[in-house]
């Protein structure tokens, strides 16, 4: 384990556990008895009694904690009250289909916003670098739930050029991925303008540029290797606001991944079902994070821990 992503493991298995125990605080900490949320006021006592033991909530709260992280670490999130079905299929079904729209989304957001970036970069001052600025700034600023609906409007009900909801073929992946891609890929350009521009001043770049090496090559190897280096750590960490973002889009596009089975399960008041999707969106933000983290330090030596 005294590799580096050895020591990442290690240091991945503290963190996932406190987002275990965040999730399971979540149930506890709740306004009144989570038996009669789930089952309204109208519940039948021995329904009420039959929930509480499925639940565990008739054992003592260190009990129940153990008996939840002893079933989280074997993927058992208990039954779902909506779906009537284990948590954990549910999610299961669910879940490929957040990870297709997440995908989708990263590539469009990095695919345009890197080249963009360094040629905002290049360009300094110019038209190009003002047009692309002030598009980044546009993607930053306007929020997925106004964004969804007026791509919806614009290219599926006014020109009809692609589906308006659901999960089937390419088309019906543009408009979700385009409006989680536009706030990720706003940010990304502006870090990937800024990171070249200073990447530019230094004096390897400089030098290259001395020796006669051309200036795509000055740029595109010895500047963008160094420049990348912030904007796959912030890529990281934009992760939870592509998750976090997937709900509202999911539930906009009605697509059938885990951001809009959040919502349903709390539509449901499925607290079993919401338990599993939080912890299962928690576990994948930082498994994200620590895969970028490694991702980073193999981009720049330099930044490698000593064995």
């Amino acid at each position: 384990m005294g590799t580096l992503p050895g020591r990442r493991l290690v240091l991945l298995l503290p963190t996932v556990l406190g987002v275990v125990t965040l999730v399971f605080a979540f149930l506890h900490l709740l306004p009144g008895d989570p038996v009669e949320i789930m089952l309204g006021d109208w519940a039948a006592p021995a329904d009420a009694v039959a929930l509480r033991r499925d639940l565990g909530l008739d054992r003592p709260l260190a009990a129940q904690y153990v008996r939840f992280v002893g079933h989280a670490a074997r993927g058992d999130f208990g039954q779902s009250i909506a779906f009537r079905a284990p948590v954990a299929r549910v999610i299961a079904d669910r879940y490929p289909a957040t990870v297709e729209l997440a995908i989708a989304a990263l590539l469009l957001a990095v695919g345009g916003a890197v080249p963009l970036g360094v040629l905002a970069a290049v360009w300094r001052g110019r038209a190009l670098d003002r047009i692309v600025r002030l598009a980044s700034l546009a993607g930053v600023c306007l929020p997925s739930f106004w964004l969804g609906p007026v791509l919806m409007f614009a290219f599926a009900m006014r020109l009809d050029w692609l589906p308006v909801s659901g999960r089937g073929g390419l088309a019906h992946l543009v408009l979700p991925a385009a409006t989680l891609a536009l706030g990720m890929g706003g940010i990304l350009v502006r870090l990937t303008r800024a990171s070249v521009l200073a990447a530019l001043g230094e004096d390897y770049v400089r030098t290259a540029r001395a020796k006669g090496a051309p200036r795509w090559r000055a740029v595109g190897v010895h500047a963008l290797r160094n420049a990348l280096v912030p904007v796959v750590t912030v890529l990281g960490l934009q992760a939870g606001a592509l998750l976090a973002g997937a709900v509202i889009t999911e539930t906009i596009f009605a697509w059938p991944g885990i951001g809009r089975l959040v919502v349903q399960a709390i539509q449901a008041r499925d607290y079993p079902l919401v338990q599993g999707c939080v912890l299962v969106i928690g576990v994948t933000y930082v498994a994200i994070n620590t895969a970028a983290d490694v991702l980073v330090r193999a981009i720049d030596p330099r930044l490698a821990e000593p064995a």
